[in-house]
């Protein structure tokens, strides 16, 4: 059982079918994890456990991220139990890049339990293009931060996006929708053509979609025949995040490009 259905079963069990009854305290409680709210040094959050019952220490932040750390610490309960963990980061952008799969998997565990599918796809599944104000809107629903919206936003495979981090001008990560074809690749660097670039630059955001030549964005040689809708604005200090929206069905329909095929 993936760390994902893992969650989802969870909230069936407890018959939540609206964001209200998202209490993650509560689900904390439930899964025999007390939560405690206490500074610490060195890390983000910390598990530890005996027998049926363990403690989630976290670290005091904005209600989005706490609400993540409980996420994160229930799904190490639930997946790894018998260990104990010092969690050094607890936002999805920085173990995207991670080599832990413990911790990603833990991610991916709270990411449902914060917005599970029986909740938050029908949500996605109704918008086209999301705005900034669109996306907030789903983000402040479920307590939950931005990133982590945009990623589970992203995962649900029902919009044609490419969700990307940039830490001042370089991509840092990157999620495509999975029907997204693997052929677009994105630039490492910011374009100087892009809105990003502003926003890093001259700190003007883009907080709707804009339309932007889809060479600005990707490496791939044919990427000037096509158009995309660009959004972003900033995230973490130094950092900024970006969607880009397939607009151009065509875009869906080129073949292998060996230009970029050495690209993992």
């Amino acid at each position: 059982m993936t760390p994902a259905i893992r969650a989802e079963t969870r909230i069936a069990e407890l018959g939540i079918r609206d964001p209200k009854d998202l209490d993650i305290d509560a689900i904390a409680f439930d899964s025999g994890v007390s939560v405690r709210y206490e500074p610490l040094t060195g890390c983000e959050a910390m598990l530890v456990g005996f027998g049926s019952k363990a403690i989630a220490t976290i670290k005091p932040s904005f209600r989005g991220r706490e609400r993540f750390s409980i996420g994160h610490e229930i799904g190490h309960w639930e997946l790894h139990r018998g260990r104990s963990f010092r969690c050094r980061v607890d936002d999805p952008s920085d173990n995207l890049v991670s080599d832990v799969s413990l911790e990603r998997e833990a991610d991916e565990f709270s990411s449902h339990l914060l917005m599970p599918g029986t909740l938050f796809n029908p949500m996605v599944g109704s918008l086209r293009w999301p705005s900034l104000a669109q996306i907030k809107e789903l983000s402040d629903l479920f307590q939950s931060s931005m990133t982590a919206t945009l990623i589970r936003l992203a995962h649900v495979d029902s919009l044609a996006v490419i969700v990307a981090c940039y830490s001042e001008l370089t991509l840092r990560w990157r999620i495509a929708a999975p029907h997204i074809p693997k052929r677009w690749w994105l630039k490492r660097t910011l374009d100087r053509d892009t809105f990003a670039f502003d926003l890093v630059s001259q700190g003007m955001p883009c907080e709707t979609p804009r339309k932007q030549s889809a060479d600005a964005w990707f490496e791939n040689s044919d990427a000037g025949d096509f158009e995309i809708l660009e959004q972003c604005f900033p995230a973490r200090a130094g950092q900024i995040l970006v969607t880009l929206y397939f607009c151009d069905a065509a875009m869906f329909d080129r073949g292998f490009d060996p230009d970029v095929k050495w690209h993992k």
